[in-house]
């Protein structure tokens, strides 16, 4: 998310989840490192304290498909709160801190109402950044999909132009291409 007050926003709407893991033990993780494998059993939950957890899935021809990256003040596989086992694979993209609570703790602090309306809150606006970005992701060309995305978030912050050829699913340098041509029609 490139906009500040919208950053801003979810800070305050994820506190409920850092006031739950503000006592809580912390895990370190190195670039790269596994926090947890697809099918291992669910037992504890990870909210970022600092750095990146990316949900990867394997594909059957060996490819892998990313599913999510939880940066800082995000919980990690939420949808593993309510599954027995992993569906994927949570890797540390960086020098990573998370905060780790048991399960059910989070599912006993989620019978609190006030509670466990932010989360389905927070869930809702999940599925409907996600659904944006898949209908997005549909569209045929660069162009199409840069300008669907500067509508719904307009342009990023500096240095964000790489983020956002990540997620329109393109090659930073097919988004570059795209840029370019737009500056040469402005002239």
């Amino acid at each position: 998310m490139h906009d500040p007050a919208a950053r801003h926003m979810i800070m305050i709407m994820s506190q409920p989840w850092s006031e739950l893991f503000a006592d809580a033990p912390d895990r370190s993780l190195a670039p790269g490192e596994t926090l947890f494998r697809r099918e291992d059993p669910v037992h504890q939950m990870f909210w970022v304290r600092a750095g990146a957890i990316t949900l990867r899935r394997t594909l059957a021809d060996g490819g892998e498909l990313e599913l999510h990256r939880a940066g800082p003040g995000a919980l990690v596989a939420e949808a593993s709160l309510f599954a027995a086992q992993y569906h994927c694979d949570g890797i540390s993209e960086a020098s990573t801190e998370v905060a780790v609570l048991p399960r059910a703790a989070l599912l006993g602090a989620l019978e609190d109402g006030a509670l466990a309306a932010r989360a389905l809150a927070d869930a809702a606006r999940e599925v409907q950044a996600l659904r944006g970005r898949i209908e997005v992701m549909r569209l045929k060309t660069a162009r199409a999909r840069l300008d669907a995305y500067l509508e719904l978030h307009g342009p990023p912050a500096r240095g964000g132009w790489k983020g956002v050829a990540d997620w329109i699913g393109v090659t930073p340098e097919a988004l570059y291409r795209e840029r370019a041509r737009r500056r040469a029609a402005k002239t």
